[in-house]
């Protein structure tokens, strides 16, 4: 009885050993050498712009009625139609600029009617003495004239009033002449303010209109970002006129930007296909093409020493879901290797100079060296070693085994 119960514990033990053994075995992942294209392909992330857009600013008011300061605001991304208004400012210190230019306007042309009537009121005095001087002067002139039998004391006498009447006369012209003068510097002064005041009047009318912005075209809004707080703008910032706000992208016609790495911009050219994915749409592809390649490098970020160049990439098709600011996964193909066989690079190993991979044979793997070619990010040509169709283990099958053999010893060890 004892010795049967050792031999069916024993048993059990083969048996599970080599369950636990076929179950390590078939957890090891594996590929297969594949005979195709290659391509030779670059991933990189960019963000969808539009290649035209029209940019919406803030109006140039004057300094006097101060900052503009946002009060309604259109929604980031909504779709807007020609007319629309997208924005509109505070017109608290406009309106007050209205009343404090009709109120000086008004005053202003009361002092011209008062000013005015005051000048015919003086003009008619001085034109009322001028007539006093000119009828005296016909006197004296008459008298004058009737003075042939007068003694000669007495003409020299009239002739004295004569002259004195003639001076009169002519400083009562003058004074009318240089009074009329006076009055059409004094007018024009006065006209000069109320221009002024006008204007002012004028221009804040004009900035009252320009307070509210209104789309010039039909699109979708996209808010800028204010510099100041490093979000997009919204209701109760502060602007700058000039300073750009929205932007309407032609959706027509878009691009992707993607930054190269300085060791990668070498393998770019213009012209190159390029594979668009939406990360917000992982399953729409589309497609596009290699625009330009920046002549100078920047910083990758502010902090970083790693330069890049930026790529722009013209998408040969548009789409509701191609919007601006979305984020894209760019696969820039450089090259295609027809006709060769290539195998997953996560299945090769490399010992120095040697490569090789874990061939599936049987109930087990052989290592097998092989000659290798060019790869790209996820794949490596085979040249020699292999066949296509073979099965290679994309891990250590060795490792695999070594675990089992380590948790079989614990299973044993608690028995």
């Amino acid at each position: 009885m004892g010795n049967n119960y050792t031999l069916l514990s024993f048993l059990l033990a083969v048996l599970l050993f080599g369950a636990c053994g076929q179950k390590e075995t078939r957890q090891v992942p594996l590929g297969k050498a594949t005979k195709g294209t290659l391509y030779l392909d670059l991933y990189e992330e960019g963000e969808i712009e539009a290649v035209q857009s029209i940019n919406i600013v803030a109006p140039l008011i004057s300094w006097r009625y101060g900052n503009l300061k946002i009060t309604e605001l259109v929604k980031d991304g909504e779709e807007v139609n020609a007319g629309d208004t997208l924005i509109v400012f505070d017109p608290s210190e406009v309106l007050k600029g209205i009343v404090e230019a009709e109120s000086s306007l008004e005053i202003a042309k009361a002092e011209y009617d008062r000013m005015i009537a005051q000048h015919e009121s003086d003009i008619e005095e001085l034109r009322a003495g001028y007539e006093v001087a000119r009828i005296s002067h016909e006197i004296s002139k008459i008298r004058f004239e009737s003075a042939t039998h007068e003694s000669e004391i007495r003409k020299k006498e009239i002739q004295l009033n004569l002259d004195k009447a003639e001076i009169a006369l002519e400083r009562a012209k003058e004074q009318i002449d240089n009074r009329v003068k006076i009055q059409e510097e004094e007018v024009k002064q006065k006209n000069l303010s109320i221009q002024q005041f006008q204007s002012r009047l004028d221009e804040a009318h004009e900035t009252l209109q320009k307070l509210s912005v209104v789309t010039p075209s039909s699109g979708i809004a996209i808010l800028s970002r204010n510099w100041s707080s490093g979000n997009k703008f919204q209701i109760g910032d502060q602007c700058w006129g000039g300073f750009p706000l929205i932007q309407l992208p032609d959706l027509s016609s878009l691009k992707a930007t993607v930054r190269i790495n300085e060791v990668d911009v070498a393998k770019i050219n213009k012209g190159l296909n390029v594979e668009v994915k939406p990360d917000a749409f992982s399953d729409s592809i589309f497609s596009g093409t290699v625009n330009s390649i920046a002549n100078l490098a920047v910083n990758k970020d502010g902090s970083s020493r790693i330069k890049v160049f930026p790529v722009e990439i013209l998408l040969n098709e548009s789409d509701k879901n191609l919007l601006p600011g979305l984020t894209v996964s760019c696969r820039i193909i450089i090259d295609q290797i027809p006709d060769v066989l290539y195998i997953p690079l996560d299945a090769l190993r490399v010992e120095g100079d040697v490569h090789y991979v874990y061939k599936k044979s049987g109930t087990g793997f052989d290592k097998v060296e092989i000659e290798t070619g060019q790869n790209n990010t996820d794949y490596i040509v085979v040249v020699d070693g292999l066949k296509e169709g073979d099965e290679i283990a994309l891990i250590d099958p060795f490792e695999v085994e070594a675990e089992g053999e380590g948790a079989r010893d614990n299973i044993t060890a608690n028995r």
